[in-house]
């Protein structure tokens, strides 16, 4: 991959020298979005943590499973994708859209790699929409505004949060973000969230060490937390079955699959 690929406001911001997360998870689920940098971080973090490819792969079955319980059997029809990351295979609007053509997804992320590839990947079927706002999350007043020029924040809405909140350092403005952000969707929308975790229960420890070494030669810098943290996103909400769980085994597809260092659930705004 060449940085000549990308227009000259988006090759400005690259930085090819050091390893990115948006980058790296793409290495790591398959994809060809990627550079040596990344593949030489993502690689010592699989030798450091093993099962890290695992749960990649797992947070992004996670998403299909959500995403089709959302649109089908809740009947969801708009979507707020924080923290998209690189497009691959069966992203959030063509689950959705497959189900519900008419669905509504909005994706939101601040990275100049996927800004481009969003942009030109991420299209809607003629019944329904699909934008992608370059926002922080940081910055949750600045997603909403984006949001409503695509959503009906009248109407429910899904607020998908997959593997982001880690990027918020600080849990109290992780806290905040989710509050916010869901302060001003209506009764019925949804939050979706992943999130990884050092409880030993679920072999997080290998994530302390691991972490160390991304934070030391990656970015941007990232964050493990515990159960009782991550439930904490959740206050206010009503969690649905099966709960906090890992990842993995929220409403699995498969028989007995094994228990990854990522909690995930889905909660609903009564």
């Amino acid at each position: 991959m060449s940085e000549s690929q990308y227009p000259s406001d988006v090759s400005g911001r690259l930085n090819t020298r050091v390893a990115h997360n948006a980058r790296v998870w793409n290495y790591w689920i398959g994809g060809k979005d990627n550079y040596e940098v990344d593949h030489q971080v993502g690689d010592q973090v699989a030798t450091m943590f093993p099962v890290i490819r695992d749960v990649a792969r797992a947070d992004r079955a996670f998403l299909g499973r959500a995403v089709r319980f959302l649109a089908g059997d809740c009947a969801v029809r708009q979507f707020l994708d924080i923290g998209t990351g690189l497009p691959t295979l069966d992203n959030t609007h063509e689950i959705a859209q497959r189900i519900a053509p008419e669905s509504r997804v909005v994706y939101v992320d601040n990275d100049p790699i996927v800004l481009v590839h969003a942009r030109s990947l991420l299209t809607s079927v003629p019944q329904g929409a699909t934008d992608y706002i370059d926002a922080d999350v940081h910055q949750p007043a600045g997603v909403i505004e984006g949001a409503s020029a695509t959503l009906d924040l009248k109407r429910p809405v899904a607020v998908m949060m997959l593997g982001i909140l880690n990027f918020v350092l600080d849990t109290a403005q992780a806290q905040d973000i989710v509050r916010h952000i869901m302060a001003a969707v209506p009764s019925g929308s949804y939050l979706v969230l992943t999130h990884p975790t050092t409880d030993p229960d679920l072999g997080g420890e290998g994530n302390v060490a691991a972490m160390r070494f991304w934070n030391e030669n990656a970015t941007p810098p990232i964050t493990a937390r515990s159960r009782a943290e991550i439930s904490s996103f959740f206050d206010g909400l009503d969690l649905l079955s099966p709960g906090l769980v890992s990842c993995s085994l929220w409403r699995p597809e498969s028989n007995s699959p094994a228990a990854l260092p990522q909690f995930g659930a889905v909660a609903v705004k009564p």
